[in-house]
């Protein structure tokens, strides 16, 4: 027993110390610095390459700094983000521009128990005072997501989208047609690999619980859609899996389009290849 609570309140005061250099005012102030100096580099011509600017605040991987450039580049506007498929608000591609932005959106997600993790973290974060993200309980379905954006008071011209739901992606953003995000990232399946694939739409699907990689939608599939919607591929996380669009028109100059290879080239894309062969014979459509 005292060695389960030793675990326990390591474990929470290591929690503590994450939390409070992820809220410190230190934390704002190097990434305004930062927003700044890729918006002077933008006026001379002499901007980093987009994979040479990511870092981790909330995001699970480096998103965050990859974020920050784009937005740098474009302007922050409205500073109006939807997150579908959130998790508990916080481990969310959206956390760091609520919190050091004061970015306004809505979380959505599934799990309302999740959910109320981000509720009670944004009462009093950044303060008490700042204006307050949004939540909506409700397990996403191409027929419903559009309703639900309008009940909660979105519609038309957004900065950002994220859409990270484990499963039908691209059939979410797909169906998508209230809003009009300028920046669209959303999750592929590079175990797929270079390939045009898509898994066939499946309404109650609630995540890969046999872990056999059988969900979502290639990078190249993804690719295709985004060209459908009026978007281009401008980059990647390191690993490959989540996925950066830009809307055809805004910053091409400073991010042009890449190819889908480009963002397979880490050791964790090319090791995940070998999965497919296992999932190789179930079926599958193209973009």
């Amino acid at each position: 027993m005292l060695k389960k609570s030793i675990i326990y309140w390591l474990k929470k005061y290591f929690y503590k110390l994450k939390l409070s250099s992820q809220l410190s005012s230190s934390t704002q102030i190097q990434q305004l610095y930062l927003y700044h100096y890729y918006k002077d580099c933008q006026r001379n011509a002499t901007l980093p390459k987009f994979n040479e600017t990511g870092f981790k605040v909330f995001s699970q991987f480096e998103e965050d700094g990859k974020l920050l450039y784009i937005f740098a580049l474009l302007g922050m506007g409205n500073k109006t983000f939807v997150d579908l498929g959130s998790n508990d608000c916080v481990n969310s591609n959206c956390a760091n521009l609520v919190v050091h932005f004061n970015w306004k959106g809505l979380f959505v997600d599934g799990d309302k128990k999740l959910l109320e993790i981000g509720k009670r973290f944004y009462k009093k974060t950044p303060d008490a005072w700042s204006y307050k993200p949004k939540f909506a309980t409700c397990f996403l379905t191409k027929d419903n997501v559009n309703q639900l954006l309008k009940d909660n008071g979105f519609e038309g011209e957004i900065e950002f989208l994220s859409i990270d739901i484990d499963g039908n992606d691209y059939w979410i953003w797909e169906a998508l047609e209230v809003i009009q995000p300028k920046v669209v990232m959303i999750e592929s399946q590079v175990v797929f690999g270079n390939q045009n694939l898509v898994v066939p739409y499946q309404e109650h699907f609630k995540g890969d619980v046999n872990n056999n990689h059988y969900y979502g939608a290639s990078s190249l599939a993804l690719q295709k859609l985004g060209q459908k919607k009026g978007y281009r591929l401008v980059g990647s996380n390191e690993n490959g899996n989540n996925l950066f669009f830009v809307k055809k028109g805004l910053i091409e100059q400073e991010l042009p389009e890449i190819t889908v290879e480009e963002t397979l080239r880490h050791p964790f894309a090319t090791e995940q290849f070998k999965h497919f062969e296992a999932i190789k014979h179930q079926p599958y459509l193209e973009a």
